[in-house]
């Protein structure tokens, strides 16, 4: 009896809070993209979503290269610190979660005074006599912006993988003659499989539906589906036009969950490819 008081008790707080703040926002939207301005039940917002076509494949695009970026780079990161000494992984993963105790304004500003046209870059390349670079309001400057702030959502769980290795598979491929590549390719990155997937769901879904950095380093050149919809809410108030797109967002969402969850179903660990 007491264990199952136990469990009620720890259950009801979080079922309370997710019917408050997950479940209940999630309806709201829904209702407000099935409904006009005067409550009547109508479609034209869901009709007006296929309008908005291009503005979400290039959100897409820019979520899929700035994913990709991040894995480029965080993968060989994050192996590079999980094969360090204990005392110094912890320094590396500090200093890796150091700018995400910075608030998200505050980071898309300093990078504002590095890319802008009087920015520490530019004034660098004046000081050597060389012309300046047009790096603000730029889709390259959009992607830098993304990868600065997501990154180490990439490192961090593929890091959380590779540390927690079983490392008796790798001396076993080693006795059997692997080459470090071969190692590499069939032990090392099938069992960081789970890792790998999680990072890529932590990047790309904030990645497509960001606006906010767009906005400082794009400066209106660049329009996301982020953007679209915060003009709705923001500037136009059509909450219904911006529930309906904010419904797409919210499919793409679930279907980067039900990948990750297909793939990290069967083995919490990956597997080893023969």
């Amino acid at each position: 009896m007491n264990s199952k008081l136990s469990r009620i008790l720890l259950d009801k707080p979080y079922l309370i809070w997710s019917a408050l703040f997950i479940i209940a926002p999630l309806i709201m939207v829904l209702y407000y993209a099935l409904t006009d301005s005067s409550g009547a039940f109508t479609l034209k917002y869901i009709e007006a979503i296929p309008h908005y076509t291009p503005t979400i494949l290039l959100s897409i695009l820019y979520g899929v290269f700035a994913t990709l970026i991040c894995l480029a780079l965080g993968y060989p990161l994050a192996y590079f610190i999980s094969k360090a000494k204990l005392s110094s992984q912890s320094t590396m993963i500090l200093l890796v979660m150091l700018p995400m105790w910075m608030n998200f304004l505050i980071r898309t500003y300093s990078l504002m005074t590095i890319l802008g046209d009087s920015g520490i870059i530019n004034t660098i390349l004046g000081f050597f006599g060389l012309e300046s670079i047009k790096m603000m309001n730029t889709g390259e400057a959009v992607l830098l912006g993304m990868v600065y702030n997501f990154l180490p959502f990439m490192v961090l769980p593929i890091y959380s993988v590779i540390s927690k290795m079983d490392k008796s598979l790798i001396e076993a491929a080693q006795d059997l003659g692997s080459t470090r590549l071969q190692i590499f390719r069939k032990v090392i990155i099938p069992l960081s499989l789970p890792g790998i997937i999680s990072g890529i769901t932590m990047v790309f879904v904030p990645c497509v539906s960001t606006f906010y950095i767009t906005q400082k380093l794009g400066g209106g050149q660049i329009v996301l589906i982020g953007d679209v919809i915060e003009t709705q809410f923001q500037n136009a108030n059509n909450y219904n036009l911006g529930a309906s797109l904010s419904f797409v967002l919210m499919i793409l969402i679930l279907i980067c969950l039900g990948i990750m969850n297909y793939f990290g179903a069967d083995d919490n660990e990956g597997g080893v490819i023969i």
